[in-house]
C-alpha cells in the first residue's frame, strides 16, 4: 500500500479517546456531551472545511466561505445576522438568550498565490491562486464546531445562557475584528474564546505584537534627468533618505521592536527626476506604547529626508492592531481542559506526511508534536506577527489557543500548511481545538466564580489605559467585484 493518507473519518479515530486524560478534573457531563457532539459532527465539519479550503478567499471577498459557514449554523438552528458592520462577509450566528455570554472567533480568509493541493510535495492546486497557508479554514469551522457542542447543551437545558459565534473576515488584511468592534457587536459579551493552527497543543500566554500600518508619501518637481536636473526636486531623493534614516534607527530601538518597508512607487524612467514616490511601512514592538515611541521617531525622520530633499512629504496612518491582552485566569482554565482531554495523537501516515513536508522544505524531520507544552507563567516577549484578536482582547477577556495542524517548523503562510489544512492533520488538529474550547466554555457557562476571576482580571489590566482603535475614519474597504465579461 502506497505513503497515502486517507482522509474522512476514519482519519479521525485519534480523537476518540476517552477525555478523561486528566483525572484531576471532575467529571462534568456537560463537557463530555461537548466532546461527543464534536464526534458525532465530525464528518459534517470536515466537509465543511473542505469546502473552505478549496474556496480559498481573501480578505473582503470570501463570499462563498462565509456563506458556506453562516448557511451551516443557520441548518443547526443559530439565529444568523448577515452582513454586520458594513461588511458583506462579516456575520454572527447565536443561540439561547440571556447572560452569560460567551463568544467564539471564526476566520476564513486565505492568503494570496500559495495556492497547494493536499500533497507533502510542492504542487499547486491551481498556479498563481490563493491558499490556506495560516489555517484560517480550520479555525473558522472548528469554532464552530465548538459553539455547536454548547449549542446543543443550552437547547437540552443542561446550561442556561448564549453561545455566539463571530464569523470575522480580513484577519490577514485590514483586520475586520477592528470593523466589528466599532460597530459595538462585542459588548454584551462576557468572556471571547479563540484558536489558531498551530506545530503545538498551548493554552497560549505569549501575547502578540502591537503594529501600526502608514504610508509616507513624497512630492516633488519633475525635470529631465539630464537637460536641466537643477530644475527638478526628486520625491525618490526624498523617500531614499527617509528609507536610510529608518534603518540607521535600527540601532536605537529596542530589541523588541521591528521595522519593515517596502517601496510602492520609486518613480518611472531614469531620465525624468520623479514628483511623487510612497513607500508603505509596518512598525511593531511587543505593546503599543512602544510603538507609538518609535512612530514619534519616524515623524521626524519624514520631515527631515523631505526637508534635505526640498521635497513635500505626508505620513498617513492606514491602520494598527494592539498586543494581545493575555487573560492568565482563562488561560489556566484552557490548560486545565487540555489536560483533562489528553494531547492529540496522529497515526504512522500522518506522522510520514508531516515529515515528508519537512523534508521538502529542508527543515528537522521530527513530524508532528503530541506533547501539551506546559504551562508559561513567564512567557517573556512575543515571538513575532500580530492579531486582530489583539483588539478583541482589549474589549472583552479573550483567550486563546493553540493546536498542531502541521509539522514543527513547517514555514507558515506558505504551501505545507495548506497541504495540511486540506487532509486529516488539519482535520484532527480542528476537532481537537473544538473540543478544547467548548469544554472550556461549558465551565464557563457553569461556574460564575471562574467567570468572575476572568473578568476581574481583565478589568484591572485595562483600569486607566482606555482602547483607541487604529482603525481609519470611512467604512472597511470592500473590494469592488466588477461584472463578468460577457463575450
Amino acid at each position: 500500500m502506497s505513503k497515502r493518507i486517507v482522509v474522512g473519518l476514519a482519519c479521525l479515530a485519534g480523537l476518540s479517546a476517552s477525555p478523561f486524560a486528566g483525572e484531576q478534573v471532575p467529571f462534568v457531563p456537560q463537557k463530555t456531551a461537548a466532546v461527543a457532539s464534536v464526534d458525532r459532527h465530525a464528518a459534517e465539519l470536515t466537509r465543511l472545511s473542505d469546502q473552505v479550503w478549496a474556496y480559498a478567499e481573501t480578505g473582503l471577498l470570501e463570499t462563498k466561505s462565509a456563506e458556506a459557514i453562516a448557511s451551516f449554523a443557520e441548518a443547526q438552528g443559530f439565529r444568523v445576522r448577515r452582513g454586520v458592520a458594513g461588511m458583506p462577509t462579516a456575520f454572527t450566528a447565536e443561540y439561547g438568550q440571556g447572560a452569560p455570554v460567551i463568544a467564539v472567533l471564526g476566520e476564513y480568509d486565505a492568503l494570496p498565490g500559495i495556492s497547494q493541493k493536499a500533497e507533502p510535495v510542492k504542487a499547486p492546486l491551481i498556479a498563481g491562486a490563493p491558499g490556506h497557508g495560516c489555517g484560517h479554514n480550520l479555525l473558522g469551522v472548528g469554532a464552530l464546531g465548538a459553539a455547536l457542542a454548547v449549542k446543543e447543551q443550552i437547547a437540552a437545558g443542561k446550561i442556561a445562557g448564549t453561545i455566539r459565534y463571530y464569523g470575522t473576515p480580513a484577519e490577514e488584511t485590514v483586520g475586520g475584528k477592528l470593523y466589528m468592534i466599532r460597530a459595538g457587536l462585542f459588548k454584551d459579551v462576557d468572556v471571547v474564546l479563540s484558536w489558531h493552527p498551530s506545530d503545538e497543543t498551548n493554552a497560549d500566554t505569549r501575547s502578540s505584537q502591537a503594529i501600526v500600518t502608514f504610508i509616507v508619501e513624497f512630492h516633488g518637481k519633475t525635470a529631465h534627468a539630464a537637460y536641466d536636473p537643477w530644475n527638478g526636486r526628486s520625491a525618490v531623493d526624498g523617500l531614499e533618505i527617509f528609507t536610510q534614516a529608518i534603518n540607521y534607527l535600527r540601532e536605537h530601538v529596542k530589541p523588541t521592536v521591528r521595522i519593515h518597508y517596502t517601496i510602492v512607487n520609486g518613480g518611472e524612467v531614469p531620465n525624468v527626476v520623479p514628483d511623487y514616490a510612497k513607500v508603505l511601512c509596518w512598525v511593531r514592538d511587543s505593546e503599543r506604547p512602544g510603538v507609538e515611541d518609535v512612530m514619534t521617531r519616524v515623524r521626524k525622520i519624514a520631515a527631515g529626508a523631505a526637508l534635505a530633499a526640498d521635497v513635500e512629504s505626508k505620513l498617513t496612518l492606514e491602520g494598527g492592531l494592539y498586543n494581545m491582552l493575555v487573560n492568565m485566569k482563562g488561560q489556566r482554565l484552557l490548560f486545565d481542559n487540555l489536560q483533562w482531554l489528553g494531547p492529540p495523537k496522529f497515526t504512522p501516515d500522518e506522522q510520514w506526511f508531516a515529515r515528508e513536508l519537512q523534508k521538502a522544505t529542508g527543515t528537522e524531520e521530527t513530524g508532528l508534536d503530541e506533547a501539551i507544552q506546559p504551562f508559561l507563567d513567564k512567557p517573556g516577549p512575543p515571538e513575532g506577527g500580530s492579531t486582530d484578536v489583539g483588539d478583541v482582547s482589549w474589549n472583552v477577556p479573550t483567550l486563546q489557543l493553540g493546536v498542531p495542524t502541521a509539522p514543527k517548523k513547517a514555514p507558515w503562510h506558505a504551501w505545507p500548511v495548506v497541504a495540511c489544512g486540506g487532509m486529516s492533520i488539519g482535520h484532527k488538529g480542528m476537532a481537537y481545538a473544538a473540543k478544547a474550547m467548548a469544554a472550556t466554555m461549558i465551565d464557563l457557562f457553569n461556574d460564575p466564580v471562574k467567570r468572575a476571576e476572568v473578568k476581574k482580571e481583565f478589568a484591572e489590566k485595562v483600569a486607566g489605559k482606555p482602547y483607541q482603535s487604529y482603525l481609519p475614519d470611512g467604512p472597511p474597504p470592500v473590494p469592488r467585484r466588477e461584472p463578468p465579461v460577457v463575450k
